[in-house]
C-alpha cells in the first residue's frame, strides 16, 4: 500500500501555516509549524512526551487556537461543517456515559445537533456495524471490554460521517494483541470511508504500520523535525510487521525519535 495522497493536487485537509501555541504563563507548548495534511492522507505525529503532539492535534480539532501563525480546513479559516467535510476527534479514553446505552453513547453527537431521533439511531447502528459492536448496541460501557470501549468510541465519531478524523494516541492503554487488531480495523475504515486522518502516537511500529506520512516531533519548544514518507509495495496486514522493509523503516524512524528526545531539554 503506498501512500494514497500521492500526486493529489486537491486543497488541502488541514493546512498548519507557521501556528504555534505560547500559553499565558509564558510556556511556549509549540514553536511555529507548518505542515499540509492532503485529502485521503493518513498522517502520524510521533515523538516524546511534551513534544506538542496532543497541542498540535487539539489545534487541527479547532479546539485550541494558535496564538501565532494560523490553520485552515479545506482553504477555511475555521472547521466547516457541511455533510463533506466535517470532523471527528477520538480522545485517549472512550469517555462513555456509564449509565447510558452503547447506542446512546454513539448516537449522542447527533443528539446534541438536534437530528431527527429516527435518522440519528439508524446512523448509530451503521457505525456500530462499522466497527463490528451491531450486538453490542443495548449494553452499557461496563459491560464492555477496553477494547470495545474504544470501538464504541469510533463508531460516536464515525456517526457524523466525518471527512477528517482526528485521534489522540486512542490505542495507547491497551494490550499489544488488542491494540494490533485495533489498527487493521482502523485501516480498514480508513480505506471504506475515504477518511483523512492526523493520529497521536508514541508507538514507532504503530505509526510504521498505519501512516502514509510520519511527521517526529521533539520537545521544549515542541517543533517538527522530520516528515518521512511511508509506503510499502505489499498491502498492509500482520504478515508486514515481518518483513525487512518494515524494520528498516522502524530503524529509520527509531534514530529520529532518539535524537528528538537528545535535543530535547530533561
Amino acid at each position: 500500500m503506498t501512500g494514497r495522497a500521492a500526486g493529489d493536487t486537491a486543497v488541502p485537509a488541514i493546512a498548519v501555516e507557521a501556528a504555534g501555541k505560547r500559553y499565558d504563563d509564558g510556556t511556549r507548548a509549540l514553536a511555529p509549524v507548518t505542515l499540509c495534511v492532503a485529502p485521503r492522507e493518513f498522517v502520524v505525529l510521533l515523538g516524546p512526551s511534551g513534544c506538542g503532539k496532543t497541542t498540535l492535534l487539539r489545534m487541527a480539532a479547532g479546539l485550541l487556537p494558535p496564538t501565532e501563525g494560523a490553520l485552515r480546513w479545506w482553504g477555511e479559516p475555521s472547521p466547516p461543517q457541511d455533510d463533506a467535510r466535517r470532523l471527528a476527534m477520538v480522545f485517549q479514553a472512550p469517555t462513555l456515559m456509564p449509565w447510558a446505552s452503547v447506542q446512546s453513547n454513539v448516537r449522542l453527537p447527533l443528539d446534541l445537533a438536534h437530528a431527527p431521533r429516527d435518522g440519528a439511531d439508524a446512523r448509530a447502528t451503521e457505525a456500530l456495524a462499522g466497527v463490528g459492536l451491531a450486538a453490542v448496541a443495548q449494553r452499557h460501557p461496563r459491560e464492555l471490554s477496553g477494547g470495545m470501549q474504544m470501538r464504541v468510541s469510533i463508531a460516536r465519531a464515525l456517526a457524523v460521517r466525518p471527512a477528517l478524523l482526528l485521534m489522540d494516541e486512542p490505542f495507547g492503554a491497551l494490550d499489544e494483541f488488542t491494540r494490533h487488531r485495533l489498527d487493521d480495523d482502523l485501516l480498514a475504515l480508513w480505506q471504506a470511508h475515504g477518511l483523512t486522518i492526523l493520529f497521536v502516537t508514541h508507538g514507532i511500529q504503530e505509526a510504521v504500520y498505519l501512516a502514509t506520512r510520519v511527521i517526529v516531533m521533539a520537545a521544549q519548544p515542541g517543533r517538527v523535525i522530520a516528515d518521512v514518507p511511508i509506503a510499502f509495495e505489499v498491502e498492509r496486514t500482520p504478515a508486514l510487521r515481518g518483513t525487512p522493509q518494515f524494520a528498516a523503516c522502524c530503524a529509520r524512524l527509531s534514530a529520529l525519535v532518539a535524537d528528538a528526545s537528545a535535543s530535547s531539554p530533561a
